[in-house]
């Protein structure tokens, strides 16, 4: 029994909507409801009466809604007080990052961060999108670093929770090239012949970012799925293999283009392409909830390289006003 199910259990009961808790547990509704039939099946019972709209507890439902606020409240406290006694826990700051950040976006901002800022201690989560943000939500790490789009949003609470944004990264196509640099495939393909499509799995944040790519193209897109993986790199191989046409970070790519490798798959087409921000989140500290000294230390620094980063920004807004 995995504990992800009684959490989507209790968001639920609370909700009363499949569609609602899907959304504010960050993944689709189908993946949801498999979720919740697990949990079931793992009971013997069923907990949710399908018959009746609004969707409410069956009996079953009702008690073990109980039994599951208890467990996960014992399980977040146990969680929560072997952590705090972990060496060197306090001097330590934990990340959760999706996947494809950890391998390409991290290790070089850490590099940055330490020749400025000091040498840290890290311990890395590497997670999905989802289950990154959940981390955070449930107080299983400091910090989040993690993609975002406005029509994709990580919805966190600002009440609650401080972000910043990092930077941007372009999420285009891309597949094998001649030493000339010229690809195996370019878009858009034809009806008659689609493009072998190397493609993120539905769960995945990047397979829906390229969904959006695809809904806004002007131009009918011919794709024909013949291999699909969550994992950014994973497809990255299958396009060095020459296997297809794959939408990646372009900062994933970049020593593969620069080698002649991969080149772009769209034409220099922008319509092909969606930019998404990277942001970092924290907790807001509170006098329940402190937070480590390190972490409000490292945050305070971000914070004031932001503003020291905005500053050319804001004068070059401030120019373009015409003075009346």
């Amino acid at each position: 029994m995995d504990t992800k199910w009684l959490e989507d259990f209790l968001s639920l009961a609370e909700t009363r909507s499949f569609s609602r808790s899907a959304e504010l547990r960050h993944v689709t509704q189908p993946a949801f409801s498999r979720r919740i039939q697990s949990l079931e099946a793992w009971l013997g019972t069923d907990l949710i009466d399908r018959t009746s709209y609004p969707t409410r507890l069956t009996p079953a439902g009702e008690i073990f809604y109980e039994q599951a606020m208890e467990m996960i409240g014992q399980i977040n406290n146990a969680r929560a007080l072997l952590r705090g006694n972990r060496p060197a826990a306090q001097t330590t700051v934990d990340f959760a990052v999706p996947h494809t950040l950890s391998l390409t976006y991290m290790p070089k901002w850490m590099s940055l961060l330490e020749a400025d800022f000091g040498k840290i201690n890290t311990r890395l989560l590497a997670l999905n999108v989802h289950d990154a943000v959940m981390t955070l939500v449930e107080g299983g790490c400091d910090l989040l670093l993690c993609y975002h789009h406005p029509r994709q949003p990580v919805q966190l609470d600002p009440a609650r929770y401080d972000m910043l944004v990092m930077g941007t990264e372009v999420l285009r196509p891309y597949a094998r090239c001649d030493r000339a640099g010229v690809p195996d495939f370019v878009l858009p393909g034809t009806a008659h012949a689609p493009l072998p499509f190397l493609s993120y799995t539905a769960n995945a944040y990047l397979g829906r970012m390229v969904e959006l790519i695809l809904a806004d193209a002007q131009a009918s897109l011919h794709l024909q799925k013949c291999y699909e993986t969550d994992m950014a790199e994973g497809l990255k191989m299958m396009a060095l293999e020459g296997r297809g046409i794959v939408f990646l970070p372009e900062s994933s790519v970049g020593r593969e283009v620069k080698q002649k490798q991969l080149a772009r798959a769209d034409g220099n087409q922008p319509d092909w392409q969606v930019t998404m921000e990277i942001r970092l989140y924290r907790e807001q500290p509170t006098a329940q909830r402190p937070g480590k000294p390190l972490v409000g230390r490292l945050w305070d620094y971000l914070l004031k390289r932001d503003a020291l980063r905005q500053q050319p920004l804001r004068k070059k807004r401030a120019a373009r006003i015409p003075v009346r």
